[in-house]
Parts: C-alpha cells; structure tokens; sequence
C-alpha cells in the first residue's frame, strides 16, 4: 500500500505540494526527513504526530531521516511565535540533542541504515556567511519571505534578522540533504509550510532537481488547546518528566470527540478498528479511551507499563483502588508533621494536586476533593497517619486525578 494512502487514511496530511508526484514518488523506497529542534531534552505529545509520520514511512520500506536542529536552534524558529525564542547555549543545544535521540529510538528502527539520526550543527555551524549569501542567500526573494505566514505573523511584534535567515538554513538543509543522502520530501506541521516549500524550491533552482513538501495538521484539544498540554503544562516522553501512569492517564482522559482521530494518528491500531471504536458511543467509549491509552503507552514505555498503568486506573475509575498502585504518582510529607495532623487544604496544596491552597479550598468547597475515596466536608479538617491505608493516604482532586501522599521515615 502506497504510504502517502496510509498517512491520508489516518489524517496525517494537511498540505501537498504536488499530490500527484508525492504518491508517484512513493511507489518506491524514497528518503524523507523531518527536523526537530532541540530546544528541550525530552519531547512533549505535540511533537508525536511528525515522529508517528516517520514511524509509518519507515514501516513501509522508505529511509527517514530525524533531523535535529543543533544549528537551527541557535537562532530559533519564529514559525507560531508572538516573540523571539530565548537562545540557549551550544551546550545545551547538544546535551538536548541526545536526550531526544534516546527517545526517538523507541519509535524508529535505526539499524542498517534504516533510519538515520543527523544534526544540522555538522554543516551549519561551520558555514562562511559571505559564501552562503552569495551561494544560497541570492535564491530567496525577500518580498516573498515577507509573505510567508510564519513571518508575516510577527511583522506586528516585530521580526529581528537573525530570526530572518531561519528558512534560508533550513531551506539549505534540505537542500543538503538532497545532495548527500538523495533525500526528496520534507516533511513537517502545517506552521512550516512555508519553510519546506522554499527548501523545495532551492533544491529545484540551484541543481533542478525532484522535491516535494508535505505537513501535518496542527492538532487542538475540543477547548482550542494545543494537543499535549494539561492545565498549562506540557505532557512529556520522558518518563522521569511524566510517569507512564501520567501518560496513560493524560490519554484516557481524551476529549470523546477526539478520540478516533487520537487512534488513528498516535498509534497503529488497524483502521477498520479505529472505525468501530469511534463508532462508540455512551459507557461503551470507556473502550476506545482504553485502547488508545494503552497502545500509546505500549508504544513509548514498553507493554509492561502499559499494563501497570492500565491495571491502576482501573482500580482507581471503579473506586476500588487502595494505594497500592505504584504507577500513581507519589510525593512524600515529612512523616513528622503528618503524625502530628496537616489541615486538607494544606496537604492538598503540598502534594501537588492543585497549585495552590486558595486553588484547595475552593475544591473542598465544591466537593471535588477527596481522601482515600471520602469527600472531604470541611478544607481544615486535619489529615493524619491515622487516615493511611495500606502505608499511604491517597488524595483525589475531581474525578480524575490522583495523588499519593506517603510519610517520610
């Protein structure tokens, strides 16, 4: 099956610069790349739909490249920005580069060459200024720049130069890796049209030679949210940023409406299932949710904590669950303090299940705060090693976030 099929199937693919050429292209092994910045070491969900991408052309026998920015990132992208990116070090910059190296290796096969891992820094950084102006500057019209999306959005808050020369360096990215590893399709989210179709056409200006574009929608939650935030903060690959339980949980608690398209996109259920799991409806979308919780979990932590935390949730969604789960997340409170009685709006504040005591006072006064499955009637009731179970207290703020809370030795 001719992956382009696949990735429209699924709903991977928002523009095209040539349909017709790109399923031409990929009726045989092509290499294709995506570039990721390293501006952090772990990536976050929003970064899984161009990583899924790669996943499905490398499954169905074509070479991918993951592309890190490490000299990208010195300047930074002004693509979907109101401001200019904080620069980081080179330092920084690498040391990122390799914790994202480590994840993508748990969604791509990179032995045999079937998959390469590259970093830009290896020609940019070295790259003569003059040279580069005069070799590939003079192949951008500045008029068309302006009138690219990703600059003419910040035309109003203002665009310095250095951000200016970003799609002249990617752009020459592109037109690297054509010449170096014969690679013809770019591919990336929907804010980087511009950018990859200028790559494209370098390619054709300077060596008249083959090379598509191709993004991916940029994804939302129902409330407008970009995908992969809860409550502000970013849900992340790393596990030691987000527990596997946290992953689990952040998937399960997708919104009904979006639950097919999560399947289709963030994992590699066949679709005719993601078609009758969609069709759910009522309780019985518990399954769907399910499903899609476990798989992308399977497929980023291994299945063995996918069945840990498929196993904790649903002890906890029946209420039945006691404690013992050590996939929920866990702080620790001075064991002292807790013999002696900590107020409930106090402990829910310091175990971090909401952000800050006012924030713990309203949700006891909502009746959306509880202790080992008891609401809590009053925010000053004073909480103890009295109420442990099982070694533990357990806290819950709503229906769908856990906390659990053990006393320091």
């Amino acid at each position: 099956m001719n992956v382009y099929d696949i990735l429209n199937e699924r709903g991977f693919i928002e523009q095209v610069s040539d349909e017709e050429n790109v399923r031409r292209m990929l009726d045989k092994p092509i290499t294709c790349y995506i570039g990721f910045d390293p501006t952090s070491d772990s990536f976050h969900v929003g970064s899984l739909v161009p990583i899924m991408a790669l996943a499905h052309m490398q499954s169905q026998g074509h070479r991918v490249i993951a592309l890190l920015g490490g000299g990208t990132a010195m300047i930074g992208d002004p693509s979907d920005k109101t401001e200019m990116r904080r620069l980081i070090s080179v330092e920084r910059i690498d040391d990122n580069a390799r914790g994202l190296k480590r994840q993508l290796e748990k969604f791509l096969d990179f032995s045999g060459d079937r998959a390469l891992m590259l970093n830009n820094a290896e020609w940019l950084r070295p790259l003569n200024y003059i040279e580069f102006l005069r070799d590939i500057g003079r192949h951008f019209s500045v008029n068309r720049m302006l009138a690219a999306e990703s600059y003419r959005a910040r035309m109003e808050t203002g665009l310095n130069f250095i951000e200016f020369n970003y799609m002249l360096l990617q752009s020459y990215d592109f037109l690297h890796l054509y010449r170096e590893y014969g690679c013809k399709l770019q591919m990336g989210g929907n804010d980087q049209w511009g950018n990859i179709l200028a790559g494209a056409d370098l390619i054709r200006r300077v060596d008249q030679g083959d090379a598509e574009a191709l993004t991916f929608p940029l994804l939302e939650t129902s409330s407008g949210a970009k995908m992969g935030k809860t409550q502000n903060a970013s849900v992340w690959l790393d596990p030691e940023r987000s527990s596997p339980y946290e992953y689990y949980q952040y998937w399960i608690n997708t919104d009904d409406s979006k639950v097919g398209m999560a399947l289709a996109i963030f994992t590699f259920v066949p679709m005719d299932e993601v078609r009758r799991l969609q069709a759910l409806v009522g309780a019985d979308l518990r399954e769907a949710k399910e499903t899609l919780a476990f798989e992308a979990t399977k497929i980023l932590h291994g299945e063995e904590e996918a069945v840990k935390a498929r196993d904790a949730s649903r002890a906890l969604f029946s209420g039945k669950g006691d404690g013992g789960h050590d996939t929920v997340p866990t702080v620790e409170i001075d064991g002292g303090s807790l013999d002696s009685g900590i107020p409930a709006f106090v402990l829910l504040a310091d175990s971090g299940i909401v952000k800050s005591r006012g924030e713990a006072r309203r949700l006891v006064d909502q009746g959306g705060a509880y202790v080992n499955g008891r609401r809590l009637e009053a925010f000053d009731e004073v909480i103890s090693t009295a109420d442990m179970e099982n070694g533990c207290i357990m806290l819950r703020a709503g229906k769908k976030k856990y906390i659990r809370v053990k006393p320091t030795e």
